[in-house]
């Protein structure tokens, strides 16, 4: 009898002994499985508002993170990486050392707004390492030149624009000032710098110009372009500039005509405004303002954001002559979108719909340029810029 019970026992231990085994085998490549699955994920950057403004009621709580599946397009809300107070632009150095990061305060928060400096360390963390005055008010756009050497944050109240230059760690010192004439009037909005590196545009949409300066390679300084700037039609309100693939054409969203420009760019950098055609359809009669603009990796398609509209415009780019059509729009299923970003690969666009509160997927047709909405919007509070990891 004792024997059979000992038999019985041993028996039982052993099942028991090799069923841990087996639960802790299954649990272990389930571990696995996740940190692989995990491992494949894309991160971006969330630029936010933090707080209650004239035209925002921020909810966020600084910088955020979202997790991209690059298979399926699909994304998730990940974590809050630092907490800054209205970070609505972020941008990163080509090489991904180092993440920028604007305090866009007005007059009543201080003596002036911020650009933050972070080192982005493991499993995408930030690491803060300075924080310096814009000099101005409102800061709402940071660019990168192509070295890596230098910053630039455009502030759109009172028409400054500085320039920075990026030390080893990461942190900042000032290097130049610009102030565009009449600084009760002018807001400047965004900077952006051509391909070679030799030449800086910076949209003023208080203004209603593109001021265009050459980037000196010996001194390091930005000096004004023989064409100083070109004029847009009063009220047009230029807002974000990119380049054609090719570098031969460049175009401006305006914000408050609700149109894209299309420019040939000349070899001295200077512009030359060939049309401009609505961001809007026709028939559309509501209040609209237009806010981002990127053009798709293969450069055949153009894409702006709609606030109003609620929309994203999709254009076929004329590759000799910089001409773009309208092909459709597709609702961003929320309010008020403002930045977007396209994959690397070009096969996603991410629309920022900040009122509503959430970032809207979608898969581009290739072929077509036209999107595909991958599901309901994923909740994301007062996102406003998207920025990926390259």
């Amino acid at each position: 009898m004792i024997n059979r019970k000992l038999a019985v026992a041993v028996v039982i231990a052993g099942l028991s002994l090799s069923s841990c085994k087996n639960e802790k085998k299954e649990s272990e490549e389930n571990i696995s499985e996740m940190n692989e699955k995990s491992a494949n994920l894309n991160t971006a950057f969330i630029g936010t508002y933090t707080k209650k403004e004239g035209h925002v009621d921020g909810k966020a709580d600084g910088i955020l993170t979202i997790k991209q599946d690059p298979e399926t397009g699909n994304i998730s809300l990940d974590k809050t990486m630092a907490e800054v107070i209205n970070p609505s632009f972020v941008k990163l150095t080509s090489d991904n050392k180092y993440l920028y990061a604007v305090s866009e305060l007005g007059d009543k928060d201080g003596a002036s707004g911020f650009i933050h400096s972070f080192q982005v360390r493991e499993n995408d963390s930030l690491y803060e390492v300075d924080k310096v005055s814009t000099e101005a008010y409102a800061p709402c756009h940071i660019e990168i030149d192509k070295t890596n050497k230098f910053a630039f944050v455009s502030n759109y109240m009172g028409g400054v624009v500085v320039m920075y230059r990026i030390q080893q760690d990461g942190s900042l010192e000032k290097h130049q000032q610009l102030n565009m004439p009449n600084s009760e009037k002018s807001h400047t909005h965004s900077v952006s710098i051509s391909e070679d590196n030799k030449h800086v545009y910076i949209c003023d949409l208080g203004l209603d110009k593109i001021w265009i300066y050459d980037l000196d390679a010996k001194d390091k300084t930005i000096k004004k372009n023989e064409m100083e700037s070109v004029s847009l039609t009063k009220g047009a309100g230029p807002r974000h500039f990119t380049f054609s693939k090719d570098q031969k054409f460049a175009y401006s969203m305006n914000e408050l005509n609700s149109t894209i420009s299309v420019f040939k760019v000349e070899k001295n950098g200077g512009l030359n405004l060939i049309n401009s055609v609505s961001s809007i359809p026709e028939d559309f009669t509501e209040d609209n303002s237009g806010a981002d603009i990127h053009i798709s990796p293969s450069g055949d398609y153009l894409y702006a954001s709609n606030r109003g509209h609620n929309s994203i415009a999709i254009f076929k780019i004329n590759k000799e002559n910089g001409k773009i059509e309208h092909i459709g729009f597709e609702s961003t299923n929320g309010k008020t979108p403002r930045n977007f970003a396209i994959s690397e690969d070009g096969s996603y666009l991410y629309a920022a719909n900040q009122d509503s509160g959430d970032i809207q997927s979608y898969k581009i047709d290739e072929t077509t340029g036209k999107l595909d909405a991958l599901g309901d919007p994923t909740a994301v509070p007062t996102p406003v810029c998207i920025e990926f990891l390259n």
